[in-house]
C-alpha cells in the first residue's frame, strides 16, 4: 500500500501515468457552479483520465445534476451506470425560490469500450433489515422477464444499501471547502475497488480519498492542484507512510 501526493493540473499529470494503471476513480472536480476562482471546471479532464483506467474499473464522480447535465459532451467515451445520493443535514440553496438543497450526486461511469459484467463491483450492505420473506416473479411490469429468486432476511440483518446514504457533512470540521466525509467516499470505494487496488483522485483536495483507500489496504494517486492544499494532505496522512511530490 502506498499513498502518493502530486501537485499539478491532473490533464497534465495522468500524462504521466501508465495505461490500464488505477483500478477506480473516485473524484470530487469543480462544479463550476459558483464566481469563486477555485470554482472552475477543467475542460477536457475526464477525457485525459480515462486511458489509465483499466477496463475492469470504474470512475465515481461528485456533482449536481446541473453540472452533469451541463457537462455531458465532457463525458464522451464513458457509460453512465448508476447514481449515488448523499444526503446531509444541511442545506445550500443560494435561492429563496427552489427547494433547499441538502444533497449531492455521485454517478458512477465505466468505459465505453468495457462490459458491465466485466467491471469490478462488490455491492455494499446494511445490517438493518427487517425480518421478512420476499419472492421475485420471473416477470414484471417493468423489466420483462428476469430470474425467480426468493430469499429471508432476519431483524437486524445484511440489506443492500440504498442509493440514498445519509451522512453528516463536514461543516465546521473541514479544512477544504468541499471536503467529503468519510461516511460518503468509504461505500464508493469499497464498492469499486478491488483489494489492493489502485484509487486515482484527480482532485484530491485534503486528501479523503487518500486516507479512505489507506484505512482499507488500497493504494491512491492524490492529484492536486491547490499548493497549499498539498501542505493540508501532508498534515493530514503520515509522512512515514506515504511518498509525496511537490514542485520544485
Amino acid at each position: 500500500m502506498s499513498v502518493q501526493v502530486i501537485c499539478g493540473d491532473c490533464r497534465d499529470v495522468v500524462n504521466r501515468l501508465e495505461d490500464e494503471s488505477v483500478d477506480l476513480i473516485l473524484t470530487d472536480p469543480p462544479y463550476g457552479s459558483t464566481k469563486l476562482i477555485w470554482d472552475r471546471w477543467p475542460v477536457g479532464w475526464p477525457a485525459s483520465v480515462r486511458r489509465v483506467l483499466k477496463k475492469t474499473g470504474s470512475m465515481w464522480v461528485f456533482g449536481t445534476l446541473k453540472m452533469f447535465l451541463d457537462r455531458a459532451p465532457e463525458f464522451a467515451g464513458w457509460r453512465p451506470a448508476q447514481d449515488v445520493v448523499w444526503e446531509k443535514q444541511n442545506g445550500s440553496g443560494f435561492h429563496a425560490d427552489r427547494f433547499r438543497r441538502v444533497h449531492e450526486s455521485a454517478v458512477q461511469f465505466y468505459r465505453d469500450d468495457a462490459a458491465w459484467d466485466q467491471v469490478y463491483k462488490l455491492p455494499q450492505v446494511t445490517n438493518d433489515a427487517i425480518a421478512r420473506t420476499v419472492r421475485r416473479r420471473g416477470r414484471t411490469i417493468h423489466l420483462g422477464d428476469i430470474e425467480e429468486m426468493e430469499y429471508r432476511t432476519v431483524d437486524g440483518g445484511p440489506r443492500l444499501m440504498r442509493s440514498v446514504i445519509y451522512v453528516r457533512s463536514e461543516h465546521r470540521r473541514a479544512v477544504h471547502a468541499t471536503q467529503k466525509p468519510l461516511g460518503i467516499v468509504d461505500p464508493l470505494l469499497l464498492y469499486s475497488c478491488p483489494p489492493a487496488g489502485v484509487v486515482l483522485d484527480c482532485f484530491a483536495g485534503s486528501g479523503t480519498t487518500g486516507i479512505a483507500a489507506a484505512r482499507y489496504g488500497c493504494s491512491s494517486i492524490l492529484i492536486e492542484a491547490d499548493q497549499d492544499m498539498v501542505l493540508v494532505m501532508q498534515r493530514r496522512l503520515s509522512q512515514d507512510q506515504f511518498q509525496f511530490e511537490v514542485p520544485a
